[in-house]
């Protein structure tokens, strides 16, 4: 503890906007990430990031000869693997089955689920409008947009259940009004309301909007064997890397591509037996 209270007051003290290049050694980086972690209670994979993003512009400085040693050399820092929570197909039948008599939570079911079958994230979705659709390589409807988190396009042909949901609000008053497609409530009414849903439907999972992203990208997709390629394009995902993290969890995958290779050795071991007894 006295070890915080002792590199806030020195982080207190100096209270200028920037500080000398010079001054920047290894020492002041892992002075940096224990402020992040301690002060500021930043989590592993925050901190990492802070400090990825402080060791860019170390870079410059080096690439322009304003530092003559990498205070990073000696530096090492891993970001912590999370596991990415999902619906199942059971959990998610189990919302759009689901009889809500409040029209506050039924809003908010449908545009979840458009997330569960597009895969865009919140501010994603709030952001669409109808000029966004339009006829894809296929003569069918597609979502052409890009993601506001790393400007990636992605491009998402529309499921049944997602028209469906787009023709159900296509004269909402809020739709009209603000020339939206879809009449999304704030991230944090959205969260809220999620967790209603979830206790009704009898959901033992902390429910999120993000967690439509991931259901599309698991459940929705790989799990029906959609290919990763084709995921990872539709996610607006610049790296497959990304995209791979979701295969990972993916168990349910796992044990239908075994069952296959299966199948497989059986047929060679039936016409083992059928040599053997023709010899």
């Amino acid at each position: 503890m006295k070890e915080i209270t002792k590199f806030w007051n020195w982080f207190q003290d100096i209270q200028i906007s920037d500080i000398e290049i010079s001054k920047i050694n290894h020492a002041f980086i892992t002075d940096y990430e224990f402020y992040l972690r301690s002060v500021r209670n930043c989590a592993n994979n925050t901190a990492v990031k802070y400090i990825k993003n402080f060791s860019k512009i170390i870079k410059i400085c080096l690439a322009n000869d304003w530092l003559e040693k990498n205070p990073f050399a000696n530096y090492k820092a891993k970001v912590k693997e999370v596991e990415r929570v999902y619906l199942t197909e059971e959990e998610v039948q189990n919302i759009i089955e689901k009889d809500l008599k409040n029209d506050r939570l039924s809003l908010v079911r449908d545009i979840f689920l458009f997330s569960c079958f597009t895969g865009l994230a919140y501010i994603d979705v709030k952001n669409l409008t109808k000029s966004h659709i339009s006829i894809g390589i296929d003569g069918e409807k597609w979502i052409f947009t890009h993601r506001q988190k790393t400007e990636s396009a992605s491009k998402i042909p529309i499921l049944p259940v997602t028209q469906m949901i787009i023709d159900k609000y296509e004269n909402h008053p809020q739709c009209i009004a603000n020339e939206k497609l879809l009449p999304i409530l704030s991230n944090q009414k959205m969260n809220a309301y999620l967790k209603e849903i979830a206790g009704l439907c009898e959901i033992n999972k902390e429910l999120t909007f993000h967690i439509a992203r991931h259901t599309f990208a698991t459940t929705v997709t790989l799990t029906n064997g959609v290919p990763i390629e084709s995921v990872s394009k539709m996610l607006g995902h610049k790296n497959l890397r990304t995209t791979q993290h979701y295969a990972k969890v993916l168990d349910r995958k796992v044990s239908d591509d075994m069952k296959i290779l299966k199948d497989k050795f059986s047929i060679i071991k039936d016409n083992k037996k059928l040599i053997t007894k023709s010899i």
